[in-house]
This record gives structure tokens, C-alpha cells and sequence, in this order.
């Protein structure tokens, strides 16, 4: 393995077609290879009881400790409710310029917002979460282009409204960033 790659870290039993999936959408985003690794950290030392959710900057910095040099970025992928103390809940989170971060799908299912099982969207909201939590790991910080992966998304609705992909600004930034 390469240390030009990424690595998605499943924790929650993932349907196997479902991450391989997203893995080729990061590596044709990204054009690096993409590694998948499953793992199984317990998650209930993260558990807020008051609040019902988990604590994602713990999650973050657990992704963080455990991250190798063997890939050049980490991501975990979660099925929880996840929380910062700031906000209510979030989708992802990462380290600007980092090595490691987070996604969980937990709030990015219709079923939450009592709409029909969707999978394709659901697929589609997860791969952008974690596009983006990529996108802050290689530098990039939130965009104001409606329509450009970058940019916050506080709401599901946010995420359905933007595409999967970077910005031509961006993109720009995030290849000056690797050089």
C-alpha cells in the first residue's frame, strides 16, 4: 500500500457493495487509490447520554491516533448520531490539512426526516459528506458556490441542493495545496 492513498475505515457493518462503491467515486474524485479497511471501535465511551448522540470530536481524535503512515489520508465511516458541543448534530467532520476524518449516514437517511428509503440518495448525500470532509483534509475550506461540494451544509436539504464535485476555484485550490 501507498502512502499516496486514502483509506475508508468502516465501523458499523456497511454493506460491502455500498463502500466499495463510494471508494470508486473517492478515487475518481480524488485520483488516488482507495483502500478499504474494516474496523470496530466501542463507540459507547463516546456516548453522550444527555444528548443521545456521540461525541465526534473523541470519534475524530480516536480516527486521528489510530491513523497510520501507510495512507496518505483516513477517513471512518460511522451509522451514529454524531455531535460537536457547538452544534446540534453534523454530518462529518475532519482536521483542516489533516490526516484524519469522519462521516456517519446516521442523519442523511429519509427514514430520519420520515420521507420513503431512498438508498440512491442515501448514497449520494454519504458520498458527498465525505468528499467534503476530504476536501478540508486536503486544505479547502468552506465555498460559497451554491452548487459546489464545499459548501457548508447544515441541513440535508443543503446536501441534496450541491453536487458531488469540487468548483473550478476549488479544485484549483486544492492541486496548488498539493503542490
Amino acid at each position: 500500500m501507498s502512502k499516496q492513498s486514502i483509506l475508508l475505515i468502516s465501523h458499523g457493518n456497511f454493506e460491502m457493495d455500498f463502500v466499495e462503491k463510494i471508494a470508486r467515486e473517492i478515487a475518481r474524485v480524488f485520483a488516488f487509490p482507495v483502500h478499504i479497511e474494516i474496523s470496530h471501535v466501542d463507540l459507547n465511551e463516546f456516548y453522550d447520554p444527555i444528548r443521545r448522540q456521540y461525541n465526534a470530536n473523541s470519534i475524530l481524535n480516536t480516527i486521528d491516533k489510530r491513523s497510520t503512515e501507510l495512507h496518505l489520508k483516513n477517513i471512518g465511516l460511522f451509522k451514529v448520531d454524531l455531535f460537536i458541543p457547538i452544534l446540534t448534530y453534523i454530518f462529518g467532520q475532519a482536521a483542516l490539512k489533516g490526516s484524519a476524518g469522519i462521516a456517519s449516514l446516521y442523519r442523511l437517511k429519509n427514514e430520519h426526516y420520515g420521507i420513503k428509503k431512498d438508498e440512491n440518495l442515501l448514497f449520494e448525500r454519504f458520498t458527498k459528506v465525505i468528499i467534503h470532509e476530504l476536501g478540508h483534509m486536503f486544505g479547502l475550506i468552506h465555498c460559497q458556490n451554491p452548487i459546489c461540494v464545499m459548501r457548508s451544509s447544515t441541513y440535508v436539504e443543503d446536501m441534496d441542493q450541491k453536487n458531488q464535485n469540487f468548483c473550478s476555484q476549488c479544485r484549483s485550490d486544492m492541486e496548488l495545496n498539493h503542490l
